[in-house]
């Protein structure tokens, strides 16, 4: 399953490319011009473009041109009327990856289709740039891989800070893989893990002696990781002690162990990272701002996933591959509703819970699909209570320990089909039309029959446009009611061809 713009200026042309491209199971969104091209493109996650050459305003060789300056990993396939070997040439040489001509011979537009799809896929699953550490094209992600590069080379300590699960240590480790120290030794601590009475002996080691239980000298941290790069996790849990201690090991570039009278020198890169606001430390007295300029050379801040939705795709991928492979058993798809259940995700565990969540899936699913009801997240940290989500809980079976469900005929929204249905106040069930009540107006055998994906689909429908009617046709007001942004009921409505 892809998420696929088509642009044409023709509706009959676009009409046509949804129903074929969704009927191979992708997810479409269509633009009448290259302006609109545009706009949506920066607004929605987009694996492949579908565009006629010949439009007015922006042609498709435009369009081409400015989204590949933008989103280099773009899949890009162009449609013309004529056979002109010159758009051909023109377009290959600016990034397309093929192109279809009018009258279209069906199997050969699966064909390039399903090529471009499978080497977008198979260049987002190879590192970006020598980045085999890191998953992510989005721009926030290429800011970090160009911080990397330009701060990898030289001597300076790195402050790195990030939510929990945002990839701190990867960053670290690939600063130290492409530094000049590469081949000496990684050696990582995560400080909030040890007790205050241990920490000072597992950074500077200690002599036999020093203690009870020290019944041998022990190399520490710093010692481990000479000539290479020491990785400090956590620097903001650090007691004032400790954070004196280590102040003056950067100043003076020297450290006595634990017992010891003799003082050994430090040869090793630092590195530190937290999850906490240092400045803010600071300020309520808490982390030492002499200490915080020797550790923040160079900050680096990385984004949470909430700030980087658009690598969502790509790393579900990566992970499915994973763990499909980890396991044993084909890599199931991700369904286009859990994709969109995702992308709705607060995700407060960032990457790490993503992963969590895939690898759950793999092992749930029980068919060869990953679907909603296989995503288990926590739903108080959603960013909004999506129609999709909303439609794939009204078709999940009830708990065991549930309460038994309200009959179909019990009190429910009015799900008219538009505007014309107005509040759907006092209507008798004999009065209302087939759809307003869409569970129980379908057997059980048909909704199996026609599949999760496209019930979903048509209950969103009806609840959209339900919400639409009772707002008087505000989209805004609309958006209240479903719990969403404007901006998700907007590509909703669009999406589903709702004016």
């Amino acid at each position: 399953m892809a998420s696929i713009l088509v642009v044409d200026d023709e509706l009959s042309m676009r009409e046509f490319l949804t129903i074929f491209l969704e009927k191979l199971g992708h997810s479409v969104i269509s633009a009448a011009n290259g302006e609109k091209a545009m706009v949506m493109a920066q607004e929605h996650p987009v694996d492949l473009v579908i565009s006629d050459i010949r439009m007015p305003g922006m042609s498709g060789l435009d369009l081409l041109a400015r989204l590949k300056a933008q989103k280099p990993e773009l899949a890009f396939i162009l449609i013309t009327a004529f056979a002109s070997p010159e758009d051909a040439v023109l377009a290959m040489k600016n990034g397309a990856f093929d192109y279809i001509t009018k009258p279209f011979n069906v199997d050969e537009v699966r064909r390039i289709i399903q090529a471009a799809l499978e080497k977008k896929q198979s260049q987002a699953a190879e590192p970006i740039d020598d980045f085999p550490e890191i998953i992510g094209q989005s721009p926030e992600m290429m800011k970090i891989f160009d911080l990397i590069k330009r701060v990898a080379p030289t001597p300076a300590n790195v402050l790195i800070y990030g939510e929990s699960g945002t990839g701190k240590e990867l960053v670290a480790q690939a600063i130290h893989n492409r530094s000049q120290v590469a081949r000496k030794p990684f050696v990582p601590i995560i400080c909030s893990a040890i007790p205050e009475t241990l920490l000072e002996s597992e950074l500077f080691g200690h002599v036999k002696g020093s203690f009870t239980g020290a019944i041998a000298d022990k190399p520490g941290l710093f010692q481990l990781a000479s000539g290479g790069t020491a990785f400090l996790d956590e620097i903001g849990e650090l007691t004032p002690l400790i954070q004196t201690k280590l102040l003056r090991v950067l100043q003076e570039r020297e450290f006595m162990p634990v017992g010891s009278t003799k003082t050994v020198q430090l040869n090793a890169r630092i590195i530190t990272a937290t999850n906490r606001i240092l400045e803010q430390e600071i300020i309520a007295g808490n982390f030492r701002e002499d200490l915080y300029y020797r550790l923040a050379v160079v900050p680096i801040r990385l984004p949470s996933l909430r700030e980087r939705a658009g690598d969502i795709p790509l790393l579900v991928d990566y992970f499915l591959k994973k763990y499909s492979e980890r396991l044993g058993t084909p890599m199931p798809p991700m369904s286009s509703y859990g994709m969109e259940v995702l992308m709705q995700y607060d995700f407060p565990g960032n990457v790490r819970e993503l992963e969590n969540i895939i690898e759950r899936g793999v092992a749930m699913s029980s068919s060869n699909i990953i679907l909603p009801d296989n995503l288990i997240l926590s739903s108080h940290r959603r960013k909004q209570n999506s129609a999709a989500t909303t439609a794939a809980a009204a078709l999940e079976p009830a708990s065991p320990t549930a309460p038994e469900p309200a009959r179909p005929d019990a009190a429910r929204p009015d799900l008219g089909s538009g505007p014309a249905a107005g509040a759907g106040a006092g209507h008798s069930p004999a009065d209302k039309p087939e759809q307003e009540i869409f569970l129980a107006a379908h057997s059980e055998a048909e909704l199996y029959e026609r599949g999760l994906d496209e019930v979903l689909e048509q209950l969103e429908r009806r609840l959209i446009l339900h919400a639409l009617a009772k707002a008087d046709n505000s989209k805004t007001r609309a958006a209240e009611l479903l719990k969403l942004s404007f901006r998700s009921l907007r590509y909703k409505t669009k999406k589903l061809g709702i004016d």
